[in-house]
């Protein structure tokens, strides 16, 4: 049996689809550049039939990411299989993934159908997808759930149909690493062509279980695991992929296994989906928090002073952590600028280039040193944020005074420009009401708002997220600027811009 683990990551899937972390296709994109530097063997792109942008958002990935297979979900239906090869197709490494729930509660409650039903569903499925691709996955949803003599009918089945991977979701997070590893063991043991497929995990984190369940499974034979960068997903997530990781990696010598994962893009990819989802991660999280490997205690700063090894059982550079970076300032020239982005990962063509290097002057003006995190959200403010400016923030004025907090704000769009002043609880608020007013959205609900630096220090770039819901839609819009009220008004902005764009997504009920 291959000590080499399969790293399946679907942030784009799973992770997206729970409420507040959606992205538009620009930044899935993005994304999945990030995942292929992360070097991740499978990337599930989306969920193709749930919608016209996720439909377009997987084509593009297939056409364009290189290196990982490209998946995408699929009901056992007809037309979710049929939808989801068409979107993957143009993929050098496609693969489809269906899937049908098989535990009592799901088959008789929500699909009213028998297990023998069910399971002819599961097989006639897998041969559809199989007509398009080799590369075939199938999963039997809320498995830890499931009888387990009747999985195992139903996984035998599959096989024989042509599947490639099976997984076994715990789909709800109901299991432990005790029973679930008894579990893998009896599919193991009572599947007589087990061996003919790869077996994955894809387990959630409703008890906080999600990484111990993985890695439980890892010990009996699984050999994928499914999971997401920051663990985020439906619920309280999915696996962790960079803990999943990293546990591989530090503790090689009690799991025995290897990963193509490349550590040094851990941290890239986390930084760069809190920016585009604007939900942080907490200070305290491993591998990614801000206080993985901060040692505030007297005792622990000797240590680490005198052996790292005493207080660190990894590096921050082995996960992508840079410090503060090469410094730039505002007499660096375009080609050290140039030459950093690369080095940051960072591939831009002429005109973005020449966008992210005016606001990069722009920048250094204000501040005396521009650090890493500074030059990776001037890259994402200004080079990818082109194609949703339909109101841009020209000018904006705030008054403090005995009446109380005003604020005048003008926007352009189209060459046009549309001025409004108005009062508030704050400034924030005056403001954020005259945008309403402008767009024609005052009937929209701001349901969150966060306001961060990105550096220490008073010149601190401040980068400020906002969720904003309309009717059946919710978005989030981000803004940077070295100014908070600024930032926050360009992140509001951002929001009206993306509920004006943005194609509310058709409900999916069945998830893995």
């Amino acid at each position: 049996m291959s000590d080499k683990i399969i790293l399946f990551d679907t942030t784009l899937r799973d992770g997206e689809q729970a409420p507040g972390f959606s992205m538009n296709l620009q930044e899935k994109i993005e994304f999945a550049r990030q995942l292929q530097r992360l070097k991740v063997d499978v990337i599930e792109a989306g969920f193709p039939i749930s919608s016209p942008g996720d439909f377009e958002s997987v084509k593009t990935i297939a056409e364009q990411i290189e290196g990982p297979q490209i998946c995408g979900l699929a009901r056992a239906r007809n037309e979710d299989i049929d939808c989801c090869w068409e979107a993957v197709r143009a993929s050098a490494r496609p693969r489809i993934h269906t899937f049908i729930a098989t535990s009592d509660v799901h088959v008789e409650k929500k699909l009213r159908k028998t297990r023998q039903e069910v399971k002819e569903i599961a097989v006639r499925s897998v041969e559809r997808a199989k007509k398009y691709t080799d590369n075939v996955e199938f999963s039997t949803e809320d498995a830890a759930r499931t009888d387990w003599d009747y999985i195992c009918e139903v996984i035998e089945a599959t096989i024989n149909a042509g599947a490639t991977t099976i997984n076994v979701p715990d789909t709800v997070g109901y299991s432990n690493p005790w029973e679930i590893e008894k579990l893998f063991r009896y599919i193991f043991e009572n599947v007589s062509n087990i061996r003919q497929a790869v077996v994955s995990c894809h387990c959630h984190n409703d008890l906080g279980l999600a990484v111990a369940n993985s890695l439980a499974t890892l010990r009996v034979g699984a050999r994928q695991v499914e999971c997401t960068v920051n663990g985020i997903g439906e619920r309280a997530g999915n696996a962790s992929l960079e803990e999943v990781v990293m546990n591989l990696k530090t503790r090689r010598e009690f799991f025995g296994f290897e990963t193509g994962i490349d550590t040094r893009q851990i941290y890239p990819a986390s930084r760069m989906l809190t920016r585009f989802t604007g939900v942080s991660v907490q200070p305290n999280k491993a591998i990614v928090g801000a206080n993985a490997f901060a040692h505030e205690a007297g005792i622990h700063q000797d240590g680490v002073l005198k052996e790292r090894t005493t207080y660190e059982i990894m590096t921050p550079e082995s996960v992508g952590w840079s410090g503060q970076g090469m410094v730039l300032g505002k007499h660096s020239g375009r080609h050290a600028f140039k030459t950093r982005l690369e080095e940051l990962g960072f591939r831009l063509n002429e005109e973005e280039l020449q966008k992210a290097f005016e606001a990069f002057k722009v920048l250094a003006d204000v501040k005396k040193k521009v650090f890493d995190e500074d030059l990776i959200v001037i890259v994402h403010q200004q080079a990818h944020s082109a194609d949703l400016d339909r109101y841009i923030l020209h000018d904006l004025i705030v008054e403090v005074g005995k009446n109380g907090p005003r604020a005048t704000v003008v926007l352009r769009s189209n060459g046009n420009t549309f001025q409004e002043s108005g009062t508030g609880d704050g400034v924030l608020d005056a403001a954020f009401s005259v945008i309403k007013k402008i767009t024609g959205l005052e009937e929209s609900v701001l349901t969150n708002y966060n306001c961060s630096s990105v550096t220490q220090g008073t010149d601190a770039i401040a980068q400020s997220t906002i969720s904003l819901r309309y009717k059946d839609k919710e978005v989030v819009g981000r803004g940077t600027d070295t100014d908070v009220v600024r930032a926050s008004v360009k992140a509001f902005v951002d929001a009206v811009n993306r509920l004006l764009i943005t194609e509310a997504k058709e409900p999916v009920k069945d998830i893995v």
